[in-house]
């Protein structure tokens, strides 16, 4: 084992890769001067990521000492530990962490990788929270050529990264999370600010090139939204990042990311990654997978959270109480606005067109418009039951609540189509002034009425009322039809007419049954298994097996009522079942390029 380097005047964390095959962290907390009682507590929950997770789960075999005297620890409750000790004399506390939760919320380690987040790995000294926190990261024996990449600002690192790390505060250490291992890693400069691009687990064809300028084009667009354009030669000194880091990790199948102060943890599937292009790799390989540019949204979702959300935030989370709740009405704007800006941002920045842009758009309202919870829950409301209902989906979700994501986008949308038709100002113009008038800081939702009434010269209340505490159709349509948008009407797949959802991996498995659909109405239920169907009268009552649901109007013609066969707790059952007429979505397309463009190309 390497032999632990003497810790800093503040709290020190020495974290090592101890067991690989095991998905062991060790952790060696050093306190220069803790308290007679000194309570430590590992957090709950990981900020942006709105659910109790009990990360104290995975920590194990806690021992403490001062010197060589063992010292007696007490566990507290769920995730408190008390060390009774000596005042004045180094404290060391030693445990491990099991590892082996392969998203970007807490901590991974195995043979090709290590990932962590601070609020999985680092107890939180009470009493030293302000203090200065250091951390040191040792490379694991067997893996000579891992490297390292976080957000951390680096005091004495190898040419790999591992050493030294330093943090003002448990805040700042806890919000940059670390990557380890033999990824690939790119840079580039944005408005003369660093980045560096890790991805994790690409596949061979992966274009690290594209990835890289096109990410650059979406950093530009944004520092430019937020500050104003500069010279590439020089740093924008308004930026919140002095530098920053992606860490993608591309998997076989999975989605999402969570933001950070300067750096962002992403996940994505492989198959979505960029690829070379090339005579040997085949006639497709110059086309990007259409998952590419969901991947680039998301890139840009999880930056322009630099500003909305790590430095522009909700009152309520101006301080981070790691062991419970924090609860806020406020995500419809710091998760639902930030939704409508990503791809908006990718328009741009000129990574997709005005026809990209509104297929994107289309899928968004169509979304919500097909979720029966918008009628029972505003975005306030949803936006405060985060941590119950959307974090903690089932089968009645779609029933009861509604995405603060994309009902707050179009939220975002209506009200800058409202902003932009008055003439006076601009959603742009509302998020810079909060911005200033905020101070990049805590934020509520008076701070945004006031700015709207200053720049619009009006009173905004009565729409927030309606718009975020109400539950009534927000104006889309109307408010795109004016500005150059238009709105087709389509014939809808055939679960949503009627009112299904469903897993089709084997068999038809009902997920969920939508509020007022012809499927509830019949008596379907969350669970079963729809088998096939039968003729509900006639002479010939020959049923037909079902396998996918789209084989269904095969074998309607032009009945309207059939029985549906279905099982359930391995019983069967036999249930009538009008089919609807029809059933519509929309679809957006162009119908005025010129006004399309002033807002689109804004």
């Amino acid at each position: 084992m390497t032999s632990p380097s003497k810790p800093s005047a503040g709290v020190h964390y020495r974290v090592e890769a101890a067991d690989l095959n095991a998905h062991l962290f060790s952790i060696t907390l050093t306190i220069p001067q803790p308290a007679a009682a000194q309570t430590l507590t590992l957090p709950v929950w990981i900020p942006g990521s709105y659910l109790i997770r009990e990360f104290s789960k995975n920590l194990q075999c806690l021992t403490a000492r001062q010197g060589r005297k063992q010292l007696k620890s007490t566990q507290l409750d769920k995730c408190s530990w008390r060390i009774d000790c000596a005042v004045g004399t180094p404290l060391e506390v030693v445990y491990q962490i099991y590892a082996l939760d392969n998203s970007v919320r807490t901590a991974w380690l195995d043979s090709t990788r290590g990932f962590f987040n601070g609020t999985s790995l680092f107890l939180r000294v009470e009493g030293h929270e302000a203090t200065p926190h250091s951390l040191e990261l040792v490379a694991p024996r067997s893996q000579a050529n891992w490297q390292v990449a976080t957000g951390l600002a680096a005091i004495k690192t190898n040419k790999n990264g591992f050493g030294r790390y330093q943090a003002a505060n448990y805040d700042e250490l806890a919000d940059s999370p670390v990557e380890m291992g033999t990824f690939w890693t790119g840079s580039f400069s944005a408005c003369g600010i660093p980045h560096q691009f890790v991805v994790a687990g690409a596949p061979p064809s992966f274009d690290g090139t594209k990835l890289l300028a096109d990410t650059r084009r979406i950093c530009e667009a944004q520092i430019a939204f937020w500050h104003g354009t500069t010279p590439r030669s020089r740093r924008s000194p308004k930026a919140p990042h002095k530098r920053y880091v992606f860490m993608l990790n591309a998997v076989d199948d999975g989605y999402g990311g969570l933001e950070h102060r300067n750096s962002t943890a992403l996940i994505c599937n492989r198959r979505d990654l960029p690829r070379q292009s090339g005579p040997s790799l085949g006639p497709d390989a110059s086309k990007q997978p259409e998952g590419y540019t969901t991947l680039l949204g998301l890139i840009s979702h999880e930056y322009f959270h630099t500003w909305n959300v790590k430095q522009l935030r909700p009152a309520e989370l101006a301080r981070y109480d790691y062991q419970t709740e924090n609860h806020t009405q406020l995500l419809w704007f710091f998760e639902g606005f930030t939704s409508y800006y990503d791809d908006l941002i990718l328009r741009r920045a000129g990574l997709i067109d005005n026809a990209s842009y509104l297929r994107l758009l289309t899928k968004t309202l169509n979304q919500v418009a097909q979720t029966p919870g918008r009628l029972v829950q505003s975005v306030a409301q949803a936006s405060f039951d985060a941590w119950v209902k959307y974090y903690r989906q089932d089968e009645n979700t779609p029933n009861a609540t509604v995405s603060y994501y994309t009902k707050g986008s179009l939220l975002a949308l209506c009200l800058d189509l409202t902003l932009r038709a008055e003439g006076r100002t601009t959603l742009d113009d509302v998020m810079r002034a909060l911005w200033q008038r905020c101070n990049a800081g805590p934020m509520t939702q008076d701070d945004l009425e006031a700015v709207l009434a200053l720049l619009a010269k009006r009173s905004f209340s009565k729409e927030l009322e309606q718009w975020v505490h109400g539950t009534d159709e927000l104006p889309v349509k109307t408010l795109l039809q004016a500005h150059g948008v238009a709105v087709l009407e389509e014939d809808s797949q055939i679960a949503q007419r009627l009112g299904l959802r469903v897993d089709e991996t084997a068999g038809i498995k009902i997920k969920t049954v939508l509020r007022g659909g012809a499927c509830e109405q019949a008596g379907f239920s969350s669970g079963d298994e729809w088998l096939g169907i039968e003729p509900a009268s006639g002479k010939d009552r020959t049923g037909w097996r079902l396998t996918r649901l789209e084989e269904l109007p095969l074998y309607l013609a032009r009945a309207t009522t059939v029985t549906a066969l279905l099982a359930r707790d391995k019983r069967l059952l036999r249930l009538p079942l009008s089919i609807p007429k029809d059933d519509k979505t929309c679809r957006l397309t162009s119908a005025d390029k010129v006004k399309l463009e002033h807002w689109l190309g804004a």
